[in-house]
């Protein structure tokens, strides 16, 4: 029998689902949206036992309990997607389909990704900052993740605003003083009152996601000094990077040396550095 890895990418509005081989060529996959957890946990699960694995990589939206052997490990804790806090996401998976599960973050998943086949394959040291619903941010080095006690937080940083942005914030735990407050996908639309995808992309909100893209990039530098930082989701994309990569240098100001090529986008299309990762995860498990 060959060998079938599971991911499982759990975001906020939708959750993909793929099987793929050693060589992570996808064999199945699918998308369903992010509902209640008894609704989605049981589409993962028939999904899954229609296509068989031995192991899966589970990357969450979070913030979640990661560490092994407390008692929220593997739980979603205190989100603000409705109905999902506490959830045993793990424990429900593992109880219906009996294959060992690598449970972390969405964007440690992509951090990965990037590093095993990615924009990070040949350096040693990486940040991935995913800009969508939420933001999030996951360190690499070594081969290991960056955290002690619980995951990064790193979209929930302390923000300095943009002097034209008087947004009053989105995030209902600290409103426009964190990245996820002034630059996450929902706040265009409150701003503007259209989605993002309906805007031209020199509509002002685009200039102000990018300046907040270099802070967290810049943020994420001095205190890491990361070789590659690696941004991906849905609001921001390639052209972005320039805008970004000029407002990382103002914020510098010539202080430290930085590398040329140090602030790229994802490698993969659609975002999917993410299975990847899950994918690379769950194999580990088997080895």
């Amino acid at each position: 029998m060959k060998t079938r890895l599971g991911s499982i990418e759990a975001g906020g509005t939708k959750f993909i689902l793929a099987v793929a081989d050693e060589t992570y060529e996808i064999v199945a996959k699918k998308r369903i949206p992010t509902l209640t957890p008894d609704e989605t946990l049981a589409a993962c699960i028939d999904f899954f036992k229609a296509n068989p694995v031995d192991a899966i990589g589970l990357g969450s939206f979070g913030p979640i309990g990661i560490k092994s052997g407390t008692v929220d490990y593997g739980h979603i804790l205190a989100t603000p997607k409705p109905g999902w806090a506490g959830t045993n996401i793990v424990g429900i998976l593992t109880a219906a389909l009996q294959v060992p599960i690598y449970f972390t973050t969405d964007v440690n998943a992509s951090v990965y990704g990037e590093y095993i086949a990615g924009e990070a394959k040949d350096v040693d040291a990486a940040v991935y900052f995913t800009i969508g619903t939420g933001i999030g941010g996951g360190a690499i080095q070594n081969g290991r993740f960056i955290g002690g006690y619980s995951h990064l937080e790193m979209g929930h940083a302390p923000v300095m605003m943009h002097p034209d942005d008087d947004f009053v914030g989105g995030c209902p735990f600290h409103g426009n003083h964190c990245f996820e407050g002034v630059a996450a996908g929902p706040t265009i639309e409150a701003r503007t009152g259209e989605r993002g995808e309906n805007l031209q992309r020199d509509n002002p909100v685009f200039d102000y996601i990018d300046y907040y893209a270099a802070q967290m990039a810049f943020n994420a530098y001095v205190n890491l000094t990361p070789e590659k930082i690696i941004f991906g989701g849905s609001v921001i994309n390639d052209a972005d990077m320039v805008k970004v990569r000029q407002y990382f240098d103002q914020l510098n100001n010539g202080y430290v040396q930085v590398p040329s090529d140090l602030i790229v986008h994802s490698h993969f299309p659609d975002n999917a550095s993410a299975t990847v990762g899950d994918f690379a995860l769950a194999l580990s498990l088997l080895e």
